[in-house]
């Protein structure tokens, strides 16, 4: 039922005093005022004043089945009739649980076993630990260190802002913590001058060797990077860039973890980003797509190289929601929607190649350099001279600029400097997508005239 007008003006009122908001400047916000999402279906949600907007970033990257889909909310008040609660410690678990550790493992080839956690940030503190305890087991207690990408993104924690290479980040807390270093970044349109794409790719490929060579492979435990940087600008590499970090991976003998938080789960027309790029890692953190964030999980999937070391042991590691049985009935529901209604085949072999199509129309644009695409993922880069690829003199609000224009004409993109970010629900239709790029094209047409 929709919300008063007297309700919705205490919620702005009560969300000002009271909640503070991820990632926000709270006094900027409460001088603007907060938006008050009430309702959402299929690939819109609704806000308390009536606005619709098209989701085109699938809430947090996650709603990947689209929104309102009664058959999960009916698992999970079916669980919560049987069982709302019960941990994974002390020998015991539920049958949720166990059933999904079966299914999600099912689509990921060689990793055959999962540790549930309750959201990417934390899988990302689980794995970091996984490694560091396999490595000591395996008698190499000095391969502790981690390599990690600028730029990268793997969770807030305190070991996933250090992971990540975010510098904003870093600067408060005193991080990243020691032991956590940083390479570059596959990012050809910004940072490869005359080099190819695929020259590029292997030259930042191998800035992995080389800090190996500086930190000595005996003390490396694992590389990390996402098959596609989302928060920094969906950054899609060069085709020679995994091959060749997966090859040094392997002849330097530390372990490759892939985070799978984003990508995973169809998103890339694959089950899994690992896949599409051809490579198999020893970790894969995952969360969001998992249970499409109708409930918070996650967790680790584990090769079995890592796993028959560390279920040798104790491995002192756990959280209260570890598994939740609730969390597991949503999360096995959502999986089988997405088998069942085929949306990684569908993203793969239609809704990813027609938004491919109508992503890369954007190129005839004069304020748009590069166009950039795997499945439901899109980068779209800002330039004021595309010819030398030269930027506008404050990206950052380039791109606040033409996603707030896009807001105002009902459509949710996000922007990481003069980067425009889309991830639409799996479900998103052939007219959905025509509206996200004409609504797009009018906010890059209104910013070329005010900007430029």
């Amino acid at each position: 039922m929709p919300t008063s007008n007297a309700a919705l003006s205490n919620l702005g009122a009560i969300d000002a005093a009271h909640h503070l908001h991820p990632f926000t400047n709270m006094t900027k916000l409460n001088a603007t005022g907060t938006r008050i999402i009430e309702r959402g279906q299929g690939s819109h949600i609704f806000d308390s004043k009536g606005n619709k907007y098209l989701d085109a970033f699938a809430g947090l990257w996650c709603v990947n089945v689209g929104y309102g889909r009664k058959e999960i909310a009916d698992a999970v008040y079916r669980q919560m009739q049987e069982l709302p609660y019960y941990n994974a410690f002390f020998g015991t678990t539920t049958p949720p649980t166990v059933l999904l550790s079966e299914k999600i493992t099912a689509h990921a080839g060689h990793l055959k076993h999962v540790f549930f956690t309750s959201s990417g940030s934390e899988a990302t503190d689980t794995w970091f630990r996984m490694a560091r305890v396999y490595w000591a087991a395996k008698g190499k207690p000095s391969k502790k260190q981690i390599i990690a990408r600028r730029n990268g993104y793997h969770g807030s924690t305190v070991a996933g802002a250090s992971l990540g290479g975010m510098k904003h980040m870093h600067e408060q807390g005193s991080l990243p913590i020691e032991d956590i270093h940083h390479i570059g970044q596959p990012y050809w349109y910004v940072e490869g001058g005359d080099l190819s794409p695929e020259e590029f790719g292997l030259k930042i490929a191998r800035e992995l060797e080389a800090k190996l060579d500086e930190l000595g492979e005996d003390n490396v435990a694992a590389f990390v990077g996402e098959p596609i940087q989302g928060a920094g600008g969906v950054i899609v590499p060069p085709e020679t860039y995994w091959p060749e970090i997966a090859r040094i991976c392997k002849e330097r003998n530390i372990l490759l973890v892939t985070d799978e938080v984003i990508c995973g789960f169809g998103r890339l027309g694959s089950w899994f980003g690992h896949q599409h790029f051809g490579v198999e890692p020893d970790l894969a953190p995952v969360a969001k797509g998992l249970s499409s964030g109708y409930l918070p999980i996650g967790g680790v999937l584990v090769s079995d190289r890592v796993a028959e070391v560390i279920k040798a042991g104790d491995f002192f590691h756990g959280y209260t929601y570890s598994g939740h049985p609730v969390c597991a009935a949503a999360a096995l529901e959502n999986l089988r929607i997405i088998e069942e209604e085929k949306l990684v085949e569908r993203v793969r072999d239609d809704i990813g190649p027609y938004f491919a199509k109508a992503w890369q129309s954007l190129l005839d644009h004069d304020m748009v350099g590069e166009a950039q695409s795997v499945g439901l993922m899109g980068g779209l880069q800002l330039a004021l001279d595309k010819k030398t690829r030269q930027r506008f003199e404050d990206p950052d609000a380039t791109g606040t600029w033409v996603r707030n224009k896009c807001i105002e004409m009902g459509l949710i993109m996000r922007a990481t400097d003069d980067r425009m970010l889309a991830s639409p629900p799996l479900v998103i239709t052939h007219e959905e997508v025509d509206f996200m790029v004409s609504t797009l094209r009018k906010a890059l047409d209104a910013a070329w005239k005010e900007l430029r």
